[in-house]
């Protein structure tokens, strides 16, 4: 077994533990002991995926798979990003400024930039995942554009802060249920292995995410009537 057998089986062990506090944070109590508790361990092992990540990211370069590295390291990006926005809007929720400081203002730049690399990738290098490729770099380029705006003017609202948690916790989400499907999943199961359970496994928390973006902005922030 070489170091990228050890990584990647620490990646997947990682994983599974943030699969689960992802949940018991997702189940609890908003604003309760175990959701504050489950939330904090779920990102540390979100961060501990990412520098794991890293290491995986170099294999594949150094292995000759410079698209599969290049698509790994952006997802490392979009994680990353939701990661840092996840933790810090709850950390500055009462400092907007401090939200919208450098680190996002980077995070900004890196989401544009790989999104677009990302989606020349599946356009124009690539047959295989060339839909996945495609689909994915939406998420860098909106969320740049997104963040951007959101950076320019002090919001009007003041829960803005968890517009963003709820936000970037669905990302989180995303690449949480990506990684159990497409690696963890298949290793249970390998029956269910496959180019259908390939394009589920990416498409589908994808999917799902938007209609739980709605969901939970409905539940938790809805919009206030005029003369409310």
């Amino acid at each position: 077994m070489d170091y990228y057998d050890v990584v990647k089986s620490a990646h997947g062990a990682i994983g599974a533990l943030a699969l689960l506090t992802f949940w018991l944070s997702g189940l609890s109590r908003k604003g309760g002991a175990v959701h504050r508790t489950s939330g904090k361990v779920y990102l540390l092992a979100m961060t501990g995926m990412l520098l794991s990540g890293i290491p995986m990211t170099v294999a594949f370069y150094t292995r000759q798979h410079p698209i599969a590295a290049s698509f790994l390291a952006y997802l490392l990006v979009i994680t990353a990003t939701s990661v840092w926005c996840s933790w810090r809007a709850v950390r500055d929720k009462r400092d907007w400024a401090a939200y919208t400081g450098p680190v996002y203002r980077i995070l900004v730049l890196l989401n544009f930039l790989s999104g677009l690399g990302v989606a020349y990738i599946g356009l124009f290098v690539t047959d295989r995942m060339a839909l996945i490729f495609t689909a994915f770099s939406l998420i860098g380029v909106v969320s740049a554009v997104r963040m951007r705006r959101f950076a320019r003017r002090p919001p009007a609202q003041p829960n803005w802060w968890l517009h963003q948690h709820f936000g970037a916790m669905i990302g989180n989400g995303v690449a949480t249920h990506i990684a159990f499907l497409s690696i963890g999943l298949p290793k249970l199961l390998p029956t269910l292995s496959g180019p259908v359970l390939q394009n589920l496994a990416w498409l589908g928390p994808l999917t799902v995410s938007v209609f739980a973006g709605m969901y939970l902005t409905r539940k938790y922030t809805p919009v206030r009537k005029a003369g409310a």
